[in-house]
């Protein structure tokens, strides 16, 4: 059963079983939306760059996107660059696959940020989502409605942190203003 989170919310990476999560998936998806022109609608292509930070009490160790697709341990991976967003089918543009199993136990918070690497704001974005998946079995676990458009060019999407021997999730949804993960990491520090 999925969970539609809302900003702010935590939802433990438990399973009901007692067991936890071994791997899951950060899924990002999103899709140009329709500008009026001249000549009717149109869309142009949008370019959104998902991005995982991993820190070690609240200090940056490692980071894993589009030049860098492999945490240096390999407990995170990203499976690759979309350029253009999706075309209306719902799935998942970019994902980040992290092995909570194997995440060094110093590592304490992966925060998933969002960016538009070509500067174009969330006005000219629609459908855009983030969403848990475990990776064992497909099935969504939460799922994240990055809404509201606005005038900013990056999100926070969400972190996953331990607590206790288990991992959880949060929500975050900030908006910020950057191209990279580096431009966007006075507002990551913030939610640590």
């Amino acid at each position: 059963m999925t969970v539609n989170m809302t900003k702010g919310q935590a939802i433990s990476l438990q399973k009901n079983d007692g067991g936890s999560l071994t791997a899951v998936r950060m899924g990002l998806g999103w899709q140009a939306a329709p500008r009026r022109g001249l000549f009717g609608s149109r869309t142009r292509e949008i370019d959104l760059d998902a991005s995982a930070v991993l820190f070690a009490d609240k200090q940056p160790v490692d980071v894993v996107f589009f030049r860098h697709l492999v945490s240096d341990d390999g407990s995170v991976r990203h499976t690759g660059d979309n350029l253009v967003g999706g075309v209306g089918q719902g799935g998942d543009d970019e994902a980040i696959l992290v092995d909570l199993s194997r995440v060094p136990v110093h590592i304490d918070q992966i925060v998933f940020t969002v960016n538009s690497f070509t500067g174009q704001t969330f006005q000219e974005v629609q459908n855009a989502f983030c969403r848990l998946v475990d990776e064992t079995n497909g099935q969504e676990l939460a799922r994240y409605t990055l809404a509201g458009g606005g005038a900013f060019t990056a999100q926070i999407m969400a972190k996953v942190h331990r607590v206790g021997s288990g991992w959880s999730m949060t929500a975050l949804g900030n908006p910020a203003n950057g191209r990279t993960f580096q431009d966007l990491m006075p507002a990551i520090l913030p939610v640590l």
